[in-house]
């Protein structure tokens, strides 16, 4: 049975850093595009990055890019999400997921696999 069980979320003051990690089991991902999403309250799910199957090509949100860094240790079965500058707008809850094909993508439909999330706030 296929899993994913992010960590790494908590409480943090604006302008820290946090890091999330994402850990698969039940089958190998290596050749499968994995990404990040988010969704705040009263809000839709919205992608925050997507790294391909060799982590060689990555996809940022605007709103995150240059503050947050995807990456992915396939050995592992594990993709990461390191968040800095974070500030209140990156409040919710951030769920991993994993693609239906090799390539990054930000389309929610094109991800077969999700975790349950984990809670990240971040205090003004």
């Amino acid at each position: 049975q296929v899993q994913l069980v992010e960590s790494g979320g908590g409480l943090v003051q604006a302008g820290g850093s946090l890091r999330l990690s994402c850990a698969a089991s039940g089958r190998s991902f290596s050749n499968r595009a994995m990404g990040w999403f988010r969704q705040a309250e009263g809000k839709g799910r919205e992608v925050v990055a997507s790294i391909n199957w060799t982590g060689g090509s990555t996809y940022y949100a605007e709103f995150v890019r240059g503050r947050f860094t995807i990456s992915r240790d396939n050995a592992k079965n594990t993709v990461y999400l390191q968040m800095s500058s974070l500030n209140p707008e990156d409040t919710g809850v951030y769920y991993c997921a994993v693609c239906k094909g090799s390539y990054y993508s930000a389309r929610t439909e094109e991800y077969e696999y999700w975790g349950q999330g984990t809670q990240v706030t971040v205090s003004s």
